[in-house]
């Protein structure tokens, strides 16, 4: 996959379309592409049938294509425009059960006056539990550890002087 269409090189949207299509051909999946622009987030969505294995166990496929696309559509380094991968809405869905979890944990925090630890998250997982939690004025996040298990802590606000 390259970024050249013969002499002309291509427009970020138009090479994530063809990478997809490339992936969705070689793993022979039944699936429609759709590619959006808007808000620097540039999303490449696949909707079908059997798209699981694209997605992979805990989203571990679909997290690596989104981490390969955003290389290949921005070869220069990095850019100010994040590329999101999703497949058959996966990524709200997460999200949803991210939001579900993160809640269940600030409540635990917030009951036993202790700071909660989640499990080792991926950064867009962590972003969206840490933008989640903000809302809430009884807790406080931050994350600890190296990457690839770095995770999220939630503490409760009322240990703050302790």
């Amino acid at each position: 996959m390259s970024v050249e269409d013969g002499d002309r090189e291509l427009a970020p949207a138009e090479a994530l379309e063809e990478l997809l299509e490339e992936i969705v051909d070689d793993l022979q999946l039944d699936a429609d592409i759709e590619v959006e622009e808007g808000d620097g987030v540039l999303t490449g969505r696949l909707d079908g049938d059997n798209v699981g294995l694209f997605i992979g166990r805990h989203g571990q496929t679909i997290d690596a294509v989104q981490h390969l696309a955003q290389r290949i559509v921005f070869p220069e380094g990095p850019s100010a425009v994040r590329v999101v991968i999703d497949a058959n809405g996966y990524r709200e869905r997460r999200a949803e059960t991210l939001r579900s979890d993160a809640d269940d944990a600030a409540d635990d925090a917030v009951a036993t006056g202790q700071p909660v630890e989640l499990d080792p998250l991926p950064p867009s997982e962590r972003r969206i539990v840490h933008e989640y939690l903000r809302e809430r004025e009884d807790v406080e996040t931050h994350s600890e550890g190296d990457e690839p298990k770095r995770y999220l802590v939630i503490t409760p606000l009322a240990d703050r002087g302790a």
